[in-house]
């Protein structure tokens, strides 16, 4: 019974950091003014803003009620174990706290996503980079892994823009994820993507490198910085691509551009000109806001545009298909042999392995 009652001791005091580092506190207190603002006769109006209001509700108060379920259930159970009586119970209590275990241990990832653009939707552009037709043709391959990877999550998709490539794959590709800590999960794939293969484009069949940039950004709907009309270029055009049946039959997709920092955002698969035109200004808040915050000159390039191998700086990760199979994260130095399946989307590993490392730093 002393190494039970030390066990629990021990979980309890990791949950009540957990609870403490989460700030449950600020959470419940978001919560409530989430619910008055639900509670409002207009509330759906805005049928857009007023569904991810909800969301963002229900997912803060499942997150609250599972922490302090969790601390009460553990504080029952460790009264139940200090009563002098309680050995006759050692079997049942002994499971009991294997359940607790495993239901911290499963809610404990909530640890990995304590910023605060954490739970928002991300938006993900992949650019292909150096090495031709090879790198349009694996940038469709990175964009095809992470869409898979977000059906398997579940998660909602929205394409945005997309640049076919001249012979084969795309020249760039925008799309936006929502879901349970979608830009959480996402924000450490951005960065250069290295592929190594035998050339299905050339004709002697050789060994090609490529490059593809991911760039993932948090959907933010509020700006942070000031921003004139007049520092805005809007620009309209025929879509083309993903979209309804009337996508292709106006001038409905929309380039913003803002003009002083040269940050350019784009839509083209929303059904009309106003609701392109609203997507594709929240990303370009997106982008300014991380344009502002960036400390070097390399950043804001890669926001612009100006990819260049010298900007990119190393790649994050190499999926090499031959002389062999892997798939190396440079971070974290965790690996796959099965590239096949990473490419199919299951990525969740590499995901977490990063994560779980800017956990142990911090």
């Amino acid at each position: 019974m002393e190494e039970l009652n030390k066990k629990i001791v021990e979980l309890a005091q990791k949950v009540s950091q957990a609870i403490s580092d989460l700030r449950l506190d600020d959470k419940e207190n978001k919560l409530k003014e989430l619910k008055i603002r639900m509670s409002e006769p207009d509330f759906w109006q805005d049928q857009e803003s007023a569904r991810v209001v909800s969301q963002q509700a229900s997912f803060l108060e499942e997150q609250i009620n599972n922490w302090n379920s969790l601390n009460d259930r553990l504080l029952n159970l460790a009264s139940l174990a200090k009563d002098s009586e309680a050995e006759d119970l050692l079997s049942d209590l002994e499971k009991d706290f294997a359940s607790l275990l495993e239901e911290y241990k499963k809610i404990s990832k909530d640890l990995y996503f304590q910023d605060e653009h954490d739970s928002l939707p991300a938006i993900i552009t992949i650019n292909a980079g150096a090495g031709g037709v090879d790198a349009q043709d694996w940038a469709q391959m990175l964009e095809r892994m992470y869409l898979r990877f977000s059906e398997n999550q579940d998660w909602q998709l929205l394409h945005m823009d997309r640049s076919a490539g001249s012979e084969a794959g795309i020249k760039s590709t925008t799309f936006k994820i929502s879901g349970p800590y979608a830009y959480g999960y996402m924000r450490n794939e951005s960065g250069v993507h290295r592929l190594v293969r035998l050339s299905p484009f050339d004709s002697d069949h050789g060994r090609h490198t490529s490059f593809a940039m991911v760039e993932v950004l948090p959907e933010i709907k509020e700006a942070k910085v000031d921003i004139k009309d007049d520092d805005l270029k809007i620009d309209t055009f025929r879509a083309s691509g993903h979209g309804g049946q009337s996508v292709n039959k106006s001038d409905s997709a929309v380039r913003i551009t803002h003009i002083p920092t040269g940050l350019t955002a784009g839509c083209q698969n929303e059904r009309s000109q106003m609701q392109n035109k609203k997507t594709a200004m929240s990303y370009l808040l997106s982008k300014l806001e991380r344009y502002f915050a960036a400390e070097k000159e390399e950043e804001k390039k890669a926001l612009k545009g100006e990819y260049t191998e010298a900007a990119w700086g190393n790649q994050i990760r190499s999926y090499v298909l031959h002389p062999y199979k892997l798939v190396k994260d440079h971070r974290t130095n965790y690996e796959s042999s099965d590239p096949d399946a990473v490419l199919s989307g299951d990525v969740m590993p590499f995901i977490e392995s990063m994560l779980q490392a800017s956990l142990t730093k911090k």
